[in-house]
């Protein structure tokens, strides 16, 4: 009987299974750190990757009520408001969840703000904010990719005349023509933001820091293409409280 041969693939597989065996300690973890690091680097960025495809497509399909994305002008943490806005405004018995995004910076001062501005650009177009509650740079973005409603047209007449004096009135749409300028023919005027200065939030969220500078003005915004009109109407009304009761 003639003696089977391994060639190929097998064959390196039992050698290389072999020497791993014979390896100890720090000898072992040094022949995988030369030998097998781009492999398991390969490895992990593919995990990676089907992990992250996973979440969207799960995020996509999961009910969901309310998006709301929140760049605040300071360092304060507003996860305790909004829980309370949940178990106030929300616990009517309807399906689907609040999701609300504390964690997307927006930093025109930041060396990454392209990285900002496609993350928000993403998020905008796949329909995952409704809301965003935002101080001016980001503000000035959803205004550039015309991402914010007119609210004078889209509030709800009583709510409309309460916060009619804190409408602000913007020009959208403005884009760069291809010489550099803005080509300010495009634009399009409209009250666009919700203005929070006064506000119950604004004044627990949006104070001047220990060396007094002002952290500039705080905005809420519904994003033109949402589908969830009415939490988005109620989560401004609670915004647009002076005091909480």
């Amino acid at each position: 009987m003639k003696e089977e041969k391994d060639y190929g693939f097998v064959h390196d597989l039992k050698r290389d299974w072999a020497t791993l065996r014979s390896l100890r300690g720090k000898r072992l973890l040094k022949h995988i750190w030369i030998y097998y690091k781009v492999p398991i680097f390969i490895a992990l960025f593919a995990l990676f990757s089907v992990y992250t495809i996973g979440h969207i497509l799960w995020e996509g399909q999961r009910p969901c009520r309310l998006r709301v994305c929140v760049v605040l002008n300071t360092d304060d943490y507003c996860r305790s408001w909004f829980d309370d806005f949940i178990a106030e405004r929300m616990n009517d018995g309807q399906s689907g969840d609040v999701d609300i995004n504390l964690d997307q910076p927006f930093d025109y001062d930041n060396m990454y703000y392209s990285v900002m501005e496609m993350e928000v650009m993403t998020t905008v177009s796949s329909q995952r904010m409704d809301v965003a509650v935002c101080g001016e740079d980001m503000y000035s973005y959803l205004l550039a990719i015309n991402a914010c409603l007119p609210l004078d047209q889209a509030l709800p007449e009583d709510f409309r005349q309460t916060v009619d004096d804190r409408l602000v009135y913007s020009t959208a749409n403005l884009q760069y023509d291809k010489d550099g300028r803005i080509d300010e023919e495009a634009g399009i005027d409209g009250f666009f933001a919700l203005d929070l200065e006064g506000t119950a939030f604004e004044e627990r969220y949006n104070q001047p820091d220990r060396f007094g500078e002002d952290p500039g003005p705080l905005y809420a915004v519904i994003i033109s293409n949402s589908e969830h009109l009415d939490d988005s109407f109620t989560l401004l009304e609670a915004l647009a409280e002076t005091e909480r009761n």
